[in-house]
């Protein structure tokens, strides 16, 4: 084991969770603490992944098929592990990533009905291995998490899915969360923001080896 290698933590949640603003919290409580950390996302990240991005979130791509969407995103994670992720880490930064390859069992498998086995196939290869650390999942009633992206603006492709939607999103993380405890740390995101990166920052303390306060 190399133990120069950086820490990889993702971020997961359904729509309204309050990633955007725990991320800006996480990242200056780990570079506070003089660790070199590059923040990222899904899908997006590079060049590539950024151009996937408005394909898939275009709402006048309604037509795109739930297996053409299922490729699309593993397109820009496969980029993002060679070009950023994998590089970031093997030079000892630590990676902060809005969504990763959980995203893809929860909205494309739960969400779109796409077989489990397809996607872990997809991920072995687009991936080459490469998983988050720590996973922080920020969990919250469908109907609450609606309820604030409906302030965001115009809604995108996927956010104007139907509540069943994303309760099915919900669901799959939920079963993922519990499949693998060891990396994932479940947060009431229903909480206030304070609360929730408070939550974070005492999971990520474990990795950092520091108070979380």
């Amino acid at each position: 084991m190399n133990e120069a290698r950086g820490k990889f933590i993702s971020l997961e949640g359904g729509e309204g969770a309050g990633k955007s603003t725990l991320l800006a919290g996480l990242r200056e409580y780990i570079e506070q603490r003089g660790i070199a950390l590059v923040q990222t996302r899904e899908p997006g990240g590079t060049a590539v992944g950024e151009a996937v991005r408005a394909i898939v979130l275009d709402p006048a791509q309604h037509g795109l098929a739930a297996e053409t969407e299922l490729l699309l995103m593993f397109a820009s994670r496969a980029q993002l592990v060679r070009e950023l992720i994998e590089p970031a880490l093997s030079a000892g930064q630590w990676v902060l990533c809005d969504r990763y390859a959980d995203a893809s069992y929860a909205y494309q498998g739960g969400g779109r009905g796409q077989p489990i086995a397809r996607i872990a196939e997809l991920e072995r290869w687009a991936c080459a291995g490469v998983k988050p650390d720590l996973t922080l999942l920020l969990d919250l009633p469908v109907a609450t998490g609606r309820a604030r992206a409906a302030g965001r603006g115009d809604a995108d492709r996927i956010e104007v899915e139907a509540d069943a939607f994303f309760e099915r999103v919900r669901t799959s993380y939920r079963e993922r969360a519990a499949a693998e405890p060891d990396r994932f740390r479940v947060i009431d995101a229903s909480q206030s923001p304070a609360a929730v990166l408070q939550a974070a920052m005492r999971e990520l303390a474990v990795l950092v080896g520091a108070s979380p306060a």
